[in-house]
């Protein structure tokens, strides 16, 4: 057994807790450490990056503030890895990542360290836009290049819609949207009816998510934040059927639809 990872001088508890991590992540991808943390590049790690995220999400909306702490740390983790693995090839560091994001801040924030009056949100939010345009070296760039293609698909409608509405390019109310939506509703139906090819519905159906993400957007909820509630209430509600069927004697796999049908209508209430 190479017991050479156990002779390593840990970092001591005292140690700032950013340069306590450092100091790990680096033992971790040195030779005698992980062989799996060793193995790892910035593409391997793209998943465990966004289920990160994804589950740092999720610790903040359940309130729990220990969970919230674990999984931002799981997330900061993520940062100061891939900032490990470009220092290695002298790219970058994590100072250096710390350093651009800080100066970004700096600058965009010039009603906080310069001479501009933004004093209300809508004025920060446009002045950042304006700046941000500035940043990217062209005042003619489209309206929606920096709405990242990494992004949720609901959130990033949401995104988009929310920029073309900046300038106007919205309905005026959730009426609209509502029309809209059976509009897009009434393409979908005729789409399958006339047998169309796969292309032409799923186009349709894609038309429609993208109008209910708008009317969500309208009313002022978040369409991912909504969707994902809607998940855990059915993960709920079929888990209550699940029992159900089982003080029976059944399984969802020997239950007819009719009796599943019957305990999703108990679970309801």
């Amino acid at each position: 057994m190479n017991n050479s990872i156990h002779s390593r001088k840990f970092p001591p508890d005292h140690t700032d807790g950013i340069e306590r991590l450092k100091a790990v992540v680096h033992d971790l991808r040195s030779p005698g450490g992980c062989p799996w943390d060793i193995e790892q590049t910035h593409e391997s790690l793209v998943t465990n990056l966004i289920e990160e995220a994804y589950e740092a999400v999720d610790a903040i909306r359940s309130g729990d503030k220990a969970h919230m702490r674990e999984e931002l740390g799981d997330l900061l983790l993520q940062v100061v890895m891939h900032s490990e693995i470009a220092s290695e090839t002298e790219t970058f560091d994590l100072d250096g990542v710390a350093h651009e994001v800080s100066e970004k801040l700096i600058r965009r924030h010039p009603h906080v360290y310069g001479e501009s009056n933004a004093s209300t949100t809508e004025g920060v939010l446009a002045q950042w836009d304006e700046i941000k345009k500035l940043e990217k070296g062209s005042r003619n760039q489209s309206l929606l290049d920096g709405v990242g293609k990494g992004l949720p698909a609901l959130s990033r409608a949401a995104k988009l819609q929310k920029k073309v509405g900046k300038v106007g390019f919205d309905w005026p109310d959730a009426v609209g949207v509502i029309a809209k939506i059976r509009e897009e509703l009434d393409e979908v139906v005729e789409a399958l009816d006339a047998n169309e090819d796969r292309q032409r519905y799923e186009e349709e159906i894609g038309d429609l998510l993208f109008s209910v993400a708008n009317l969500a957007r309208k009313l002022g909820s978040d369409p991912e934040a909504l969707l994902s509630a809607t998940n855990d209430k059915f993960i709920g509600r079929f888990g209550a059927v699940e029992r159900a069927l089982e003080a029976s004697g059944k399984t969802p796999e020997s239950a007819t639809l009719d009796e599943m049908e019957a305990a999703w209508q108990a679970a309801k209430g």
